[in-house]
């Protein structure tokens, strides 16, 4: 069931002040249960009045129209084919963004991801491809090299972080001059693709959620993501060593500005959110490659 309707709820995501905003709008009553755990920043358990269990989750700032034309299209357009995308059961439009209330699925986050994790992922990823072919109402996803994304992506903390950030941003936004703005291809691209956002039960990935996202695009900008979300505390060497080399196959075209926005998108975030002792992990890793 979709709806859109209007009402007031604070920019700040509190999962009762949404689901009172919901009931305010649509008069139907969640009650909340939790946050969820993993990366679903912004998502907390509801159970509907008739007992069953969902997530909720707030965007701030979203209009339930570009929503329904861009991450939610693409979501759904992988659910018919049986991708393990959730269903979406309710969407109301907010004064100050877009509350979704979605199919809660079976499984957990993977707290370690190994080799055969990382198949199953990577097979997941092949199902992306060309899945949006003569879907141009799907937005392209952009990489925002040169601009400032909506709440990510910034240019200028990074720059002001000290001399070594600073250079990076300076090489991104080279990346940006020499390449498109967004994505080329008809893939789906779920733009937030790593291991927190996979769902796993009994030796198989039971859910992909959080296509906030969302967009078309290239599938293999999803590999990169995958690998900036691998870290020495939570996937083996060997999976890590894999998935470099499959990004060594790639094309400089697709790999480079894809690499260009996880290393701006993770020094932006890193310097805004985490203590400056984490910033020189994120740098190192970024200049891996660029």
């Amino acid at each position: 069931m979709i709806l859109t309707q209007s009402s007031g709820v604070p920019m700040q995501w509190d999962a009762g002040s949404v689901a009172a905003a919901i009931a305010g709008a649509t008069g139907v009553h969640l009650v909340v249960e939790g946050p969820c755990p993993g990366g679903q920043v912004g998502a907390a358990y509801v159970r509907w009045p008739d007992g069953h269990r969902a997530v909720l989750s707030w965007r701030p700032g979203a209009w339930s129209a570009e929503e329904q034309r861009g991450p939610l299209a693409v979501a759904a357009v992988l659910r018919a084919t049986g991708y393990p995308a959730p269903a979406i059961e309710l969407v109301v439009q907010l004064s100050r963004g877009v509350a979704l209330v979605q199919e809660l699925l079976p499984g957990v986050p993977p707290q370690h991801v190994d080799e055969p994790l990382l198949d199953r992922a990577l097979r997941l990823n092949q199902r992306h491809a060309a899945a949006l072919a003569g879907r141009r109402d799907i937005p392209a996803y952009r990489l925002y090299l040169r601009e400032d994304g909506p709440g990510y992506c910034l240019h200028e903390p990074v720059r002001a972080f000290g001399g070594r950030a600073a250079g990076l941003e300076r090489r991104i936004t080279a990346v940006g001059r020499d390449h498109p703005g967004q994505l080329a291809g008809d893939d789906a691209v779920h733009g937030d693709f790593h291991h927190e956002n996979l769902l796993a039960q009994g030796g198989r990935i039971t859910g992909v959620v959080d296509w906030d996202g969302a967009g078309r695009g290239d599938a293999r900008f999803d590999l990169v993501t995958l690998r900036f979300g691998l870290q020495p505390d939570n996937s083996t060497a060997g999976a890590r060593s894999r998935l470099d080399a499959i990004l060594d196959t790639l094309p400089d075209e697709v790999l480079r500005p894809a690499w260009a926005h996880m290393s701006l998108r993770m020094a932006d975030w890193a310097i805004r959110h985490f203590s400056p002792a984490d910033v020189p992990y994120w740098l190192d890793l970024a200049e891996t490659r660029l």
